[in-house]
């Protein structure tokens, strides 16, 4: 099996391209449901990604529910490429999503969050392995992001593949994930 980060991201793409709409909705699900069990709900700020449809990611529209359901600040993202760093923004029903050239949806305009605000991180993701290392895609957009954050905020990734043992090539300056959860199960780091 592959080990390195460069042979996982082309692994796990070409999983994701065998996965049907059906597929990513009833995982996307499930993956929801499997976040209630973890005790993160008592925070308030929620950072959460929305998905690149056509790189097949876990669909949060179903944790957007859960969230909103729940009460709780909702905070999404736009990127900018020059710093390849995120701005964040308070989703609320004045929001405006527009997807980027990179087919990233992402608010048009907000109310900014500070980084150090935000309590809990929804993190998109390729790959994972059992130590709480993942593979992105590489540009280090939520590296960047999560290296701001305070450090007790809780970073979740969102999978719909299983770990991998372990990922080779790991360095100092990536943030590990302190759960990773799947349509089968909750991984704690």
């Amino acid at each position: 099996m592959p080990k390195n980060k460069k042979e996982l991201r082309l692994h796990y793409k070409n999983l994701r391209k065998e996965i049907s709409p059906d597929d990513i909705e009833e995982k996307s699900l499930a993956v929801a449901n499997n976040l209630i069990q973890l005790p993160i709900w008592d925070k308030t700020y929620y950072h959460v990604f929305l998905p690149i449809e056509e790189q097949k990611e876990v669909n949060t529209e179903y944790v957007l529910h859960l969230l909103s359901g729940k009460d709780k600040e909702i905070v999404i993202s736009k990127s900018d490429f020059e710093t390849r760093g995120m701005l964040h923004f308070l989703l609320t029903d004045n929001t405006k999503i527009k997807k980027n050239e990179y087919n990233i949806p992402e608010p048009v305009n907000g109310l900014p969050v500070p980084s150090e605000t935000i309590d809990v991180v929804f993190v998109p993701l390729l790959a994972f392995d059992n130590l709480g290392n993942r593979v992105g895609y590489g540009k280090g957009f939520y590296d960047k992001f999560l290296a701001e954050c305070k450090l007790e905020t809780i970073k979740i990734g969102l999978s719909f593949f299983e770990a991998e043992n372990q990922i080779d090539d790991v360095f100092e300056s990536d943030v590990k994930l302190d759960y990773c959860v799947t349509p089968e199960k909750v991984y704690r780091f």
